[in-house]
């Protein structure tokens, strides 16, 4: 299982917006973050909660300038998480390792590059099409027939265009990405083996801090550290391949514990 570190350059993010903002300080925690448990750093320059602001593409471009070539210098494994096909073709260009799209992919423009690359693709879904997240109302009783539904379209549109199936992360999509309820993340979670038997490709998961969780147990991002291990554990028991989190170390001394006393029975 491989964890990522997630690295906000941006000024509202709602769990450390602008901590991260400057140069220095990303470059600083990336490579904190990667001496204590990453295995790659997720950068993303624009928020995608419903309470976001628009960040042009040339303002995404010139914040990850500033933080990538001195991460790819200390030879970490980087993911850019973006949704601007603007960007996207710029971090092709960068050599990134992974891009990370909360739509997955939906500009088959893009396919001829995505194609002609290496890169491996975190193929997310969410209930809406574009855009940051919306709250959205979504039932509970069919919202993992929507998650299968996007997935064998979005795979099979990827793999049409002659990207290899191989390079295809699923990420089902947590908090505000599936919807108001709750229930919604919490069935995906449950959900995880299913999907990875009717695929056969990496799930990745992305839990930390997200505002299901703080509202079951009424914490705020800030204090909503012990239910994002909680949950980030049990998506690793459930055959998560990746979990994306803002506290690496904690995940991974987690999951030593759990090594370490062997299966439950």
């Amino acid at each position: 299982m491989k964890i990522l570190g997630i690295l906000n350059i941006t000024s509202d993010s709602f769990s450390d917006g602008g901590k991260y903002l400057e140069p220095a300080a990303a470059i600083s925690h990336a490579r904190a973050m990667a001496e204590s448990g990453a295995d790659i750093i997720d950068i993303g320059a624009a928020s995608s909660h419903p309470e976001a602001g628009a960040v042009a593409p040339d303002v995404e471009i010139a914040r990850l300038s500033g933080v990538i070539p001195a991460l790819k210098e200390n030879g970490l494994s980087l993911s850019v998480d973006t949704f601007a096909p603007e960007v996207q073709r710029w971090a092709l260009e960068q050599g990134v390792d992974y891009l990370n799209d909360i739509h997955g992919f939906p500009d088959a423009t893009l396919y001829p590059a995505l194609a002609g690359s290496a890169v491996k693709l975190i193929v997310m879904h969410m209930v809406q099409e574009r855009g940051v997240a919306v709250r959205t109302d979504v039932p509970s009783s069919e919202i993992f027939d929507r998650v299968v539904g996007f997935f064998d379209a979005r795979i099979r549109a990827l793999t049409g265009a002659g990207i290899a199936r191989e390079r295809l992360i699923l990420d089902p999509g947590m908090g505000q990405f599936l919807g108001t309820d709750p229930e919604n993340s919490l069935i995906l979670l449950r959900r995880l083996p299913e999907l990875k038997a009717r695929y056969g490709l990496p799930l990745l998961v992305s839990l930390s801090r997200k505002g299901f969780l703080r509202k079951l147990v009424n914490r705020t991002a800030q204090e909503a550290g012990a239910a994002s291990l909680a949950a980030e554990l049990f998506a690793e028991a459930q055959g998560a391949d990746y979990i994306r989190t803002h506290a690496p170390q904690a995940l991974r001394d987690g999951l030593k514990i759990l090594k370490a006393i062997g299966p439950i029975r």
